[in-house]
């Protein structure tokens, strides 16, 4: 269970506030049963989670929302050909892929996590890209609404700090 205030309030803003629903019995038995079993403090954050994500899924689907993100990859690396492509897909929208870490698996078996920040139906093309390379076993692309602070200033908008 986590008391601070983390990425499952993406899209909350400062302050609360209240609604009332009703549910069948059913679902408001299950509720009590998630908000047992996933260690949420109550019924208000299970519900707060479920609608931000019903909402990061909503986003995506827009397509235009800047969202960061992470891509998967697990991939044969032997294949001929596989880790240039990659490379070159990479290359190709280094505006939108901030960096990527490859973790060695057993029999050149390779899980690339590719991070990501970009509008959403970007990502999803990068990602798509990607995954469709022969060689490519799996992957999944997880956005979020939140986004990664720019590490350097735009020209013009702040001075250097020393």
């Amino acid at each position: 269970m986590c008391s601070g205030k983390g990425e499952k309030e993406v899209l909350l803003e400062k302050g609360v506030k209240r609604i009332s629903i009703s549910l069948p019995n059913g679902v408001y038995n299950e509720l009590d049963n998630l908000v047992k079993a996933r260690g949420f403090t109550n019924r208000s954050q299970a519900v707060a989670e479920m609608i931000n994500a019903s909402l990061i899924e909503h986003y995506k689907q827009r397509g235009t929302e800047m969202m960061a993100g992470t891509i998967t990859l697990f991939y044969d690396e032997s294949k001929s050909g596989l880790l240039p492509q990659l490379a070159a897909i990479e290359r190709e929208y280094i505006d939108e892929v901030i960096s990527s870490q490859h973790i060695l698996l057993e029999e050149d078996h390779t899980m690339e996590v590719i991070l990501v920040q970009g509008p959403a139906r970007r990502l999803k093309m990068i990602a798509d890209k990607l995954i469709t390379c022969k060689g490519v076993k799996s992957g999944r692309l997880v956005m979020m609404s939140l986004l990664i602070p720019p590490i350097h200033p735009f020209p013009g908008e702040e001075g250097l700090k020393s």
